[in-house]
């Protein structure tokens, strides 16, 4: 992989539903704090930069990746949701033209030929944006992916926001993106945080970029586990049972 990669890693929430004082990705699959194992993901495409945005308990984090010595870590102050997140390492990306992917700090099982393939799709479409999706037999609580009549990516409409008829909708967004460095942080102070939750949606940036007429692909990947994030010690220990069954 060429060095015009850039890799954020989000990982400043809490995970409340963990039941732990901990943050979530510092918990461990394995053996492993699931940060580290995204981190190893991310270091296969020997990126120009990798960037781990941390905010509660920010030094627990940085101490599960104390022998990595290629990353930046940026500070979230205020969680103010993914947009917020992403926005707060533009100075980092001043100088820097070429693709940016976005990665949650909880995806411990993704592989690396889906990036790959995320990746080779971003480029062929000449795409501002790509997000990687997956379809969930019960989509509660994700992003909905609202396709146009001609099967192309209009928007994400996040759950809370959602009409019951975008409720139906079984495709949902990973968190995982493709983003054409210029195209992304040119749109991205223009986000705001009229919904539900007050918070930048980095899944608005879509919509923007479709309404000024750029190109915003998606590409869905085949298996739910691959892209599951850990909301509690029940789904940790699920993945567990899953990564240990394909060693």
């Amino acid at each position: 992989m060429k060095r015009n990669t850039s890799i954020v890693i989000l990982a400043a929430g809490k995970g409340i539903r963990m039941k732990s004082d901990m943050p979530k990705v510092a918990h461990l699959l394995a053996g492993k704090p699931i940060i580290e194992r995204v981190v190893t993901t991310a270091e296969h495409f020997n990126p120009e930069k990798i960037l781990v945005v941390v905010g509660y308990k920010k030094d627990v984090v940085i101490d599960c990746l104390s022998e990595y010595d290629n990353i930046t870590f940026v500070e979230q102050k205020e969680q103010l949701g993914t947009g917020h997140a992403v926005y707060i390492t533009r100075e980092n990306f001043r100088d820097f033209d070429g693709i940016v992917i976005i990665l949650p700090g909880d995806v411990p099982l993704l592989k690396e030929k889906t990036l790959e393939n995320l990746i080779k799709v971003h480029k062929e479409k000449h795409a501002a944006a790509t997000v990687l999706t997956v379809d969930l037999d019960d989509p509660a609580g994700y992003g909905r992916i609202v396709r146009t009549d001609e099967g192309y990516l209009e928007k994400i409409v996040e759950h809370k926001d959602a009409s019951e008829g975008i409720r139906k909708i079984r495709e949902i967004n990973t968190g995982i993106f493709c983003f054409d460095s210029r195209e992304l942080f040119s749109v991205l102070p223009k986000i705001g945080q009229d919904n539900s939750q007050n918070e930048m949606y980095l899944t608005d940036v879509l919509e923007l970029l479709r309404n000024e007429g750029k190109s915003v692909a998606a590409v869905k990947v085949n298996d739910p586990v691959e892209i599951a994030g850990i909301n509690s010690n029940e789904q940790l220990q699920e993945l567990e049972d899953q990564y240990l069954a394909q060693k």
